[in-house]
Parts: structure tokens; sequence; C-alpha cells
């Protein structure tokens, strides 16, 4: 790893210090200084650290960095600058950003301001507009397997192979999921992948990026505050998704908005059943009243698929 910085031109023949960083269930990421100031190294895992045996391409390193030079091409704000991809693992460095808070750890604080939300909305939609129908996007990012293997599988058919009775609607949501070739997909929009910087919200861990159905990066993140705002009992959390889907729809301009927000509705619906009974529940979800609200709840929604708009309008954080 250190050969590869010094080799990049990122780091001199002196001491080098790799300090861990908080990195989640799929990669390393290290904070390393260097003269010009300080970067992060990141690598991804084969296997991810959850207590289900859940194995993910190591390749998916490469996807990330298409999609941060991607992004930033659509507005240089929104995505770290990579500066170097390495020859170990499908590492690579980027710059770090200080004074960025974790936007999940703000939510966590209190700190919640709903225009944010409703900047992540604009932001993702800006992505999702300029890759549209993009045949060059869509040659860029050829990750249906890595997708299925970080999303479609433990997030919906890992519930489907365990609950017979919504089976049927997930197996159709995840062959509908994979089918849509439509726009560039983050595939992991959550405020704990998302910076708070001055100008905006920054974006990162796009290891799922691939050519897909752009509603998944609208449900993925609509769910995070969702359930949120069950956990931490904050009316501010449903207004902040409220706020994502509004301005979010604001953007769309490559398909019929009301096509896109029933799909998401649908998605959103798979995808709070899949943070309770799925590979990677939601860990701070740990109150079984809490569980009960969610899945309640989503398995009703599954039942009656809701555009996302009216889903969100109508949650509800607590159940008699």
């Amino acid at each position: 790893m250190i050969d590869g910085l010094r080799g990049a031109g990122l780091v001199g023949e002196g001491e080098v210090v790799l300090e861990p960083l908080a990195g989640g269930v799929s990669c390393d990421v290290w904070k390393v200084e260097t003269l010009a100031g300080p970067i992060v190294v990141k690598r991804p895992l084969e296997q991810l650290r959850v207590a289900a045996e859940w194995h993910a391409p190591v390749e998916r390193g490469q996807s990330e960095v298409r999609w941060l030079r991607r992004a930033r091409g659509v507005d240089g704000r929104i995505a770290p600058e990579v500066l170097a991809e390495l020859p170990v693992g499908h590492a690579f460095a980027m710059r770090f950003l200080p004074g960025c808070p974790v936007w999940k750890d703000e939510l966590t604080a209190g700190r919640v301001e709903v225009d944010f939300a409703a900047a992540v909305g604009r932001s993702i939609a800006a992505v999702h507009a300029a890759t549209a129908n993009s045949a060059a996007d869509r040659d860029a990012f050829p990750n249906d397997a890595m997708f299925r293997a970080l999303r479609v599988d433990p997030f919906l058919l890992f519930v489907a192979q365990k609950d017979a009775d919504f089976a049927p609607a997930l197996y159709a949501l995840a062959d509908d999921l994979t089918s849509r070739k439509i726009a560039l997909v983050h595939g992991d929009v959550s405020p704990k992948n998302i910076l708070v910087s001055a100008e905006g919200p920054v974006f990162l861990d796009a290891e799922c990026a691939v050519y897909g159905d752009p509603a998944f990066d609208l449900a993925f993140c609509a769910t995070h505050l969702l359930l949120k705002a069950v956990w931490l009992g904050d009316d501010r959390l449903q207004q902040s998704a409220a706020a994502l889907v509004h301005a979010y729809r604001a953007g769309i301009d490559w398909e019929d908005p009301a096509d896109l927000q029933l799909r998401a509705g649908k998605l959103v619906a798979a995808l709070l059943l899949a943070r309770v009974e799925g590979k990677s529940p939601a860990p701070y979800l740990t109150d079984l009243e809490h569980q009960r609200i969610v899945r309640d709840q989503a398995r009703a929604l599954l039942l009656a698929p809701t555009p996302i708009d009216a889903l969100v309008a109508n949650w509800k954080r607590n159940l008699a």
C-alpha cells in the first residue's frame, strides 16, 4: 500500500503512518498525512463485516473511482478528488476534506437541517439527469454482478427466501430493478456516506455504482431517513425525507416523474423490511418495538404499493 502511494508521488521515502478511520462494513479506510495535506486511502473487503456470510468482488473499488470522477464532472463540489488508484487490492487514494462532518453524525446529534436533505435530492437528481440514456455511461459501468451481490441479493432476495408471504413481490421487484438501464446509480446514498460541506453534500462510498434504475438512489436515502425518524423520534427527519423527495422530483427530466416515484415507493417498502430482516440490518434499530413499527409498515406497503411522496407523508413513527 505504501509502495503504491510512493509510486504515485503522494508520499516520500520517510515514515508513513496509516491511521485507521471508520470504514463501515465494506472496506478498510485510512488517513495519511502528507506534505501536501492529508489524504484518505480506501481498500474494499472481500468478506463484509456483517454477521451473515456476505462476499463481494473487490473490483468494486474501480467502480467507486469511476463514479467519483463522473460525479465531479457533473458538479465538482459533490465528490472528493481521486488522487491515484493503487496496485494493491483495488485500493485508491482521494483528498481528505477537513471540517466536513458526516451527515449521519449530524442527524444523530440532533442537528437536522431540512434544507440539506433537499440539497442531497437535487445533487442525486443532477447526476441522474446528466447520465440518463447515455450509452457512454452505460458502457463505463457494466457492474450488474456487483450490484446484485451488494444490493439485490442481501436486501431483496435474502428476505424473499425467508418470508414466503412477500417473496413474489420481492422477486418481481428484484427482476424489475435489475432490468432497468436508465441512468448512473450511486447505490449507497446513505447519511453515513455523505459529508456536510459549506457548499452542500459530498458523496462517498460509491462501491455499488451501476448503470440502472435511478429510483434506487432516491429510495435508499429516503429509507434511511424514515428509519432514523423511528429511532430518534424526530419529526424533522420525516420532513427531511419529504424535502429530499420533493427536490429530487423537480430534477427529473428523463422520464415521467410519477413512474419513478411509484418505483421508488415500492423499493422503499422492500428496503425498510430488509433493514429489519435482511443481511445488513440497521445497526441502531435494536429496540424490538421500533423493529415492529418498521416491519409492520413495510409489509403493508409491499402489499399496497404507494408512490414515495405519499409513503413519506404518511409514515408513522409510532403504531398503536
